[in-house]
């Protein structure tokens, strides 16, 4: 790479499209998963804590979207009574386990009974729930899981086709040394950081022993609180996850009562093990004070595609505020579009590692600016150009485009070459961003 850069690309916030200010809602409430089941979109949460003096009894409730995401509608399940009415959108109001951080499961050997699933927990203990509608559910197998963690956050877990087993993400806290700065979260004698591993399974049931997440940085005393870690849509071995960054030594209105600030953080895998990291804040708690305070900007877990040009996010604001209740903002993203190789006025570019494409057009996800552009180049492997598919012989490409086939003069596509061949791509840019290419 020369002359560019992998860049991070930021989400816009748009519209509100949750409020908890039902009477059921405290403002405590927190938005556990989206989950898009075709054209029904729906928001999982914890609503409320009703009993003060019991903390693990805990209100579940859903919201449904019939806009595509954009907001939210709370409808009346009729299943739970609360102050003489079931009116509401309550799932449950029981102690531990409690309803899910729900996904959607896509494994062909799924049980009709058990199409949506998610894991449970209570501090150290994680629990397998089944359920054929996401709204009722149960307990799978006997009790907790053998699995250790701590696991007092949204764990998460999916079905994972490129290795045909369940995946799942999970707190452990983690020790470390006496140097560490990040104030102590278990006592004055431990010095700690909430951090993530990972477990397969075949079965949901029975789960590898856990595995510390790897990162290529060496930001060890990094609190992450969630992971939101999920594989990326439409391919296949490429894994995501938006963890929210907890800064817990840090307190912008000392008289909110809670100290600490968050943002949220963007990582990508190929393996689902090791990660990049990106250091920088993936989103920022912004100009509203109100998500200065702790516990906000977490990233809800699950990606919705909102349009065909167009997926949405969400995340928290306003936790735990007395004067104002507690709501879900929805993220804007492009496709695909997390992070790109950028280069600025001047140009730059980059070469590829050697591959042997199938036969197939060259398809990119680009912007350009209005002056900027792209071009690309195929070359054996020394670095060499193939004659007709040099820089020169194609024109510009500019403009901005989800999934724009490359050719050069005279039609030629990379389908013409010889399938198999082993070959580089060049690709170089002016004002542009390169997203993502295939071979398709």
């Amino acid at each position: 790479m020369r002359g560019a850069v992998l860049q991070l690309a930021r989400p816009e916030r748009r519209e509100v499209a949750i409020t908890f200010d039902a009477p059921w809602e405290s403002s405590s409430a927190f938005p556990k998963s989206v989950v898009q089941d075709g054209s029904t979109i729906r928001i999982y949460y914890r609503a409320c804590s009703p009993d003060a003096d019991d903390s693990s009894l805990q209100g579940s409730a859903m919201a449904v979207s019939h806009d595509g995401g954009l907001s939210f509608e709370k409808p009346d399940l009729g299943r739970v009574d609360w102050e003489g009415s079931k009116a509401n959108n309550l799932i449950s109001i029981a102690v531990p386990p409690h309803m899910p951080p729900v996904f959607r499961d896509t494994n062909p050997d799924c049980r009709p009974e058990e199409r949506f699933k998610g894991l449970s927990a209570h501090w150290k203990q994680a629990y397998a729930m089944g359920s054929p509608d996401g709204i009722d559910w149960r307990g799978l197998g006997d009790g907790p899981l053998k699995m250790s963690g701590t696991f007092d956050t949204v764990n998460t877990a999916f079905w994972d086709p490129a290795i045909e087993r369940y995946r799942s993400y999970t707190r452990f806290f983690d020790y470390l040394d006496d140097g560490a700065v990040e104030a102590n979260v278990l006592g004055k004698d431990a010095t700690v950081v909430r951090s993530i591993q990972s477990s397969t399974s075949r079965d949901f049931l029975r789960w590898t022993r856990p595995r510390p997440n790897r990162y290529r940085d060496r930001l060890g005393e990094t609190q992450l609180y969630t992971n939101a870690t999920l594989p990326c849509p439409d391919t296949s071995g490429l894994y995501l996850a938006f963890p929210n960054r907890y800064v817990q030594h840090r307190e912008i209105d000392p008289n909110h009562g809670h100290p600490g600030a968050n943002d949220a953080l963007f990582m990508c895998s190929r393996d689902g093990v090791t990660w990049t990291r990106y250091s920088e804040a993936w989103v920022r708690p912004g100009l509203d004070p109100l998500n200065w305070t702790d516990r906000n900007n977490y990233p809800v877990w699950g990606i919705v595609r909102t349009s065909s040009t167009e997926w949405s996010m969400y995340i928290t604001e306003h936790y735990r505020h007395k004067t104002e209740p507690g709501r879900v903002r929805r993220l804007s993203i492009r496709p695909h579009g997390f992070v790109s190789v950028h280069a600025g006025v001047g140009g730059g570019g980059f070469i590829t590692r050697s591959m042997r494409p199938e036969a197939g057009d060259l398809r990119v996800n680009f912007a350009t600016s209005a002056a900027g552009s792209l071009r690309v180049a195929v070359t054996r492997v020394d670095g060499t150009a193939i004659p007709g598919y040099g820089l020169d012989d194609m024109d510009e490409v500019f403009g901005d485009d989800l999934d724009r086939v490359v050719r050069w003069r005279g039609g030629r596509s990379l389908r013409e070459l010889v399938s198999g061949l082993p070959v580089r791509l060049l690709f170089s840019l002016n004002e542009a961003d390169l997203y993502a290419f295939r071979v398709a």
